[in-house]
């Protein structure tokens, strides 16, 4: 008689084998070339994670990008840059196309190389040599110096802040060649080259001045303060009301960097400013133009230290509300499971020496679990590491900051990603979507054949709840899961709002499980 532990009737869909390792070495899910590509755009930040260093995420990034087709490398570089807000991907991706595809560089290039820095990051990447040259190329050298010529001064300012490269070492190595006086004025000004004074823009020439006035003593309070990036004025003696200048003058996202200096330069002993700031940052017109991503809200908000006013750490509690607002309600039986493992402890965009977040993977799940929760108030929540854990109660009521903290309070341990499947399953229980956010390195439910555990217990609910769905939120550039892409399984990579956007269509079925893939390759190359 044949062993019926191993041979045992098969119910349901038929399971595929794993066919791949995670970082853990345990038994996963390979996702498809495109899907990994997408994956590691859209979460990567060239950084050491949990598992992997930066150098082996952009070795993976680079040997896709040779087996994909260059049209998809395009398209997935503006989804990185326009709907998942990266900065180090989307230049890395423009870089490769330098090399491989000049034309198609041409195009996109304006849609992902949108701003100063982008613009430094580009060139960094390709003088690296990462990409396989080292110089620009005749091509990639004219956009370079396109931008140059069609920036105008504010965007230049805002570009001349920051190094490796400077915009001056950009200019010197690209060679505009501009027509307009105050142009070339700038360039000459920025390089440290003999300039017309008199020909410089209007901001540059009040920056110079106030400097020079600075220099032959006069006092600050009757300076009329230049309107440059502040990042130019801070190696100066300011006093605290032209600090106070700056926080009432500054983007949204730049006081939302900048509450600690504020607070250390006097700021918010001015009277009023602690009211205009919190006004400032809890605008949702602000909110939306700033492209904020909820987990740099949160961010801000544990990053505030004691001398930040009240007042302006509930404005991050309300902007973080705002931020979600989009977040929609899912019809059904809702089940939201956030991995609360040890591995979940590391830095979400990886450890970036002395500027590595404060924000944790296990903050990021957390929040979207609080996001989600705050929609859907009925929705049960699942916090897993090698088992469930069951010592939380979440009222859905409370706050998104407030939920996300206490969830992100509990863990430690190993990952089990089947386990709250698991619990479902033995109590029989009914749910229509099942929301996994994770970082995908099941190993505790390792098994030794066959299909993962996840995969396996996912099958077992099926059974009881047909129409059921499954959604696998990865926040860390891996490229494997424990859920094979299937009709009732979708995959997606990242932590911006748009993911609320593709779990709401998925659900209700109005896509397909390749739908973020397809949603990429959907995005039009030429703008009309």
């Amino acid at each position: 008689m044949v062993n019926t532990q191993i041979f045992q009737t098969l119910r349901g869909m038929l399971l595929p084998a794993a066919n791949a390792r995670n970082e853990e070495g345990a038994p996963a899910y390979a996702l498809d070339e495109r899907h990994q590509l997408a994956q590691l755009a859209a979460t990567g930040c060239l950084s050491a994670t949990f598992y992997a260093q930066a150098e082996t995420q952009l070795d993976e990034v680079l040997a896709l990008a040779q087996k994909v087709d260059a049209t998809f490398i395009a398209k997935t570089a503006i989804y990185a840059r326009q709907a998942g807000y990266m900065k180090d991907m989307p230049a890395l991706l423009a870089a490769v196309l330098a090399v491989r595809d000049v034309t198609l560089c041409a195009q996109v290039f304006g849609r992902v190389i949108d701003n100063g820095k982008m613009l430094r990051n580009f060139v960094q990447i390709v003088r690296s040599g990462a990409v396989g040259r080292k110089s620009l190329g005749s091509r990639p050298k004219k956009l370079v110096q396109q931008w140059l010529l069609s920036a105008n001064e504010k965007q230049l300012l805002n570009a001349a802040v920051g190094n490796t490269p400077s915009l001056a070492d950009v200019v010197k190595m690209v060679h505009p060649k501009p027509s307009q006086a105050w142009r070339a004025a700038w360039f000459a000004w920025l390089i440290g080259k003999p300039f017309d004074a008199a020909a410089l823009p209007p901001v540059t020439q009040a920056f110079e001045r106030f400097k020079q006035a600075l220099a032959e003593g006069a006092q600050g309070d009757a300076l009329a303060l230049p309107d440059v990036p502040f990042q130019m004025l801070t190696a100066l003696d300011l006093n605290t009301a032209q600090w106070a200048q700056i926080a009432r003058t500054g983007s949204w996202q730049m006081l939302r960097q900048n509450l600690n200096t504020f607070a250390r330069h006097g700021v918010f002993e001015v009277e009023g400013m602690a009211e205009h700031i919190a006004g400032k940052l809890r605008d949702p017109q602000a909110i939306a133009k700033a492209r904020v991503l909820p987990y740099q809200l949160l961010m801000a908000f544990k990053a505030s230290d004691d001398a930040v006013p009240p007042a302006v750490r509930e404005a991050l509690q309300d902007a973080m509300e705002a931020a979600l607002a989009n977040v929609p309600e899912f019809a059904g039986r809702v089940v939201v499971c956030p991995d609360v493992s040890g591995s979940m402890s590391s830095p979400v965009t990886g450890r970036r020496g002395s500027a590595t977040t404060r924000v944790r993977c296990i903050d990021v799940a957390a929040l979207v679990t609080a996001a989600v929760l705050r929609k859907n108030p009925q929705a049960r929540v699942l916090p897993f590491e090698q088992q469930v854990v069951n010592t939380l109660r979440l009222n859905p009521r409370d706050c998104v900051m407030t939920n996300a903290q206490a969830l992100a309070s509990i863990g430690g341990g190993g990952t089990n990603c089947s386990a709250p499947l698991a619990l479902l399953n033995k109590e029989r229980a009914e749910a229509d979507l099942v929301i996994l956010v994770s970082d995908n390195e099941s190993w505790v439910d390792a098994t030794r054949r066959g299909a993962t555990q996840t995969l396996r217990e996912w099958g077992a609910l099926k059974q009881r709840n047909p129409r059921a769905r499954l959604v696998c939120i990865d926040i860390q550039p891996y490229t494997t899961t424990q859920a094979a892409e299937r009709q009732d399984i979708m995959n997606v990579g990242g932590f911006s709002d748009a993911v609320f956007t593709m779990i709401a269509a998925f659900a209700q079925g109005k896509t397909r499980a390749q739908h973020w893939v397809e949603e990429i390759e959907q995005i039009p190359l030429i703008v009309q």
